[in-house]
């Protein structure tokens, strides 16, 4: 094994969304990193792919919005369904908020995309390198700096770094040699993605590109993405049943049956991709300890209905990169890492946890009393301008950032 290269970069490890976009963020700033992903390449996953007004605001002060809107389908309407009575129970519209957000609406834009675009565009220089197929076994600590164990093709390497962040997802490396606990629990049902060509306008025309189908036995998300063909791609995202076996769930009757259930159409649909994940709700006891940061799934997770995850983590990613760019300059103590793990781990707590168990809770709701109330509350928001005015800025994280910038040394 090479000998510890010293040297005062930041090593991320992740070069999914969050890994890419704290890069670039540091970059900037003048701070030199090196992202290292076991991936051979940005995978090509169906993923998240909702980008919120503010995330597009965080993101456009690096340079990055302005250039993937020409390549992301732009979304300003989100619709909840009711299933059952094939209703639209209420509709939110984005454009009503243009005092208030630069880019009142959601960039349908997949997060691979993403990924591939920065790595292309920034990550070419000695001071931003992508090193893909490069998978980071050991972590070690001391005051001054962090030794990292990295395995590839080429054999192993040691590397010295002022400070890593671990962007490496839900199973994160760094948070397990770092030592730090994943507290919550994980769903007892499973979810299924299934992703398809075809149109479902043509079969429903209440549908916009994001619409949240609510159902007593098997709710549904559909939205639209652009994909990799010209006419678009629609995601399907369903509960499997407590009681169903993953094979038969990913038999094409069983994809056919659930769609058809949802929207009928003559004929048979055409599949493009199906996945089928678990999925938690899980907040890290800790975002730093030490030199070792933790950031977006590493740092918490929580289930995708209402595009929370990505968005989240990359307000992570931005947050702690102003602070750690500051301290790696001497401007500031290490004190402000503190309170990035401070604000942003109260921000997954106490409003990401809560907002996105509550999106499921509406979804999946069974007591029909209870889920008729529920109804008529969110209709009650909608037809009110204030309180849909509101209701947008929780869904869009607008309000997370203010509460996290209200959390001070």
């Amino acid at each position: 094994m090479a000998g510890p290269k010293a040297n005062a970069r930041v090593i991320i490890v992740g070069a999914g969304p969050v890994g890419m976009v704290c890069a670039l963020a540091l970059n900037q700033r003048g701070i030199p990193v090196t992202v290292f992903e076991q991936e051979p390449a940005p995978v090509k996953d169906q993923r998240a792919a909702s980008i919120h007004p503010p995330t597009l605001e965080l993101l456009d002060a690096l340079g990055v919005t302005g250039k993937i809107i020409p390549h992301g389908l732009v979304s300003e309407r989100y619709r909840f369904h009711d299933r059952v009575t094939n209703s639209v129970v209420a509709e939110f519209d984005l454009a009503l908020m243009r005092d208030e957000f630069r880019f009142p609406f959601v960039l349908q834009y997949e997060q691979y995309k993403l990924t591939a675009s920065i790595a292309a565009e920034y990550a070419n220089a000695d001071d931003f390198g992508v090193r893909f197929a490069h998978g980071v076994t050991a972590i070690r600590q001391n005051s001054d700096a962090v030794e990292v164990d990295v395995c590839s093709a080429s054999g192993q390497e040691r590397l010295s770094a002022a400070y890593v962040i671990g962007c490496d997802g839900g199973h994160s490396t760094v948070r397990r040699c770092a030592g730090i606990t994943f507290d919550g629990f994980t769903y007892p049902e499973k979810f299924i993605k299934i992703a398809t060509t075809f149109d479902f306008g043509t079969v429903n025309p209440n549908l916009v590109y994001r619409n949240y189908f609510s159902d007593p036995s098997e709710w549904c998300n559909l939205f639209k993405v652009r994909g990799e063909s010209p006419g678009g791609l629609w995601r399907a995202i369903f509960p499997l049943q407590a009681d169903e076996e993953e094979r038969v769930a990913l038999s094409r009757e069983r994809i056919e049956q659930r769609l058809q259930k949802f929207f009928p159409r003559p004929g048979k649909y055409e599949i493009e991709y199906v996945n089928i994940y678990s999925v938690s709700q899980r907040v890290a006891a800790n975002f730093r300890k030490g030199r070792i940061l933790l950031a977006g799934d590493a740092a918490h997770v929580n289930n995708p209905i209402g595009g929370m995850g990505m968005n989240g983590g990359i307000h992570d990613a931005i947050n702690l990169a102003v602070k750690l760019s500051l301290v790696m300059r001497g401007e500031h103590g290490e004190e402000l890492l503190d309170l990035y793990d401070r604000q942003r781990r109260h921000v997954a707590r106490e409003y990401i946890q809560t907002q996105t168990i509550a999106n499921k809770k509406l979804m999946e709701e069974r007591d029909m009393t209870v889920r008729q109330a529920m109804f008529d509350e969110l209709r009650r928001t909608a037809d009110d301008p204030q309180a849909a005015r509101h209701y947008m800025r929780r869904a869009a994280l607008l309000h997370s950032l203010q509460m996290a910038n209200a959390i001070s040394l």
